[in-house]
């Protein structure tokens, strides 16, 4: 299997995950075509409580550990659960609380990125 298979099968068991738990405003940003980007691919969603952003991290790391047999380079924020970051090197995850997410308005960070948004 090639790096771009594997990447497309991280991506889409992360969205999996995510939805799963019932994450929203999910969104994909392609990275790969900017240059000194931290990663190929971010992903992002919400959740609504700490407890739904915990559970939505959570199952990610087990569904792609399960199923993929991956496990991320680096996990925070995971003590307070107004974000977590999931980094999987490639591939980095951001769960936030709604409120959370507005407030540092992310998506603006990337004008150049392909976008895709994932409807609920």
């Amino acid at each position: 299997m090639n790096k771009t298979t594997e990447k497309q099968l991280l991506i889409d068991k992360i969205v999996d995950a995510i939805q799963d738990t019932k994450g929203e405003d999910i969104m994909i940003f392609d990275l790969s075509s900017i240059e000194n980007s931290v990663a190929e691919t971010f992903i992002i969603c919400s959740g609504n409580s700490n407890t739904q952003v915990s559970a939505i991290a959570g199952n990610i790391e087990k569904k792609v550990r399960n199923e993929l047999h991956e496990r991320p380079w680096h996990v925070e924020g995971t003590e307070n659960a107004m974000w977590v970051l999931m980094d999987y090197v490639s591939v980095v995850v951001h769960v936030f609380q709604r409120a959370t997410r507005e407030y540092y308005e992310i998506e603006e960070l990337w004008g150049d990125a392909k976008i895709t948004k994932i409807e609920d």
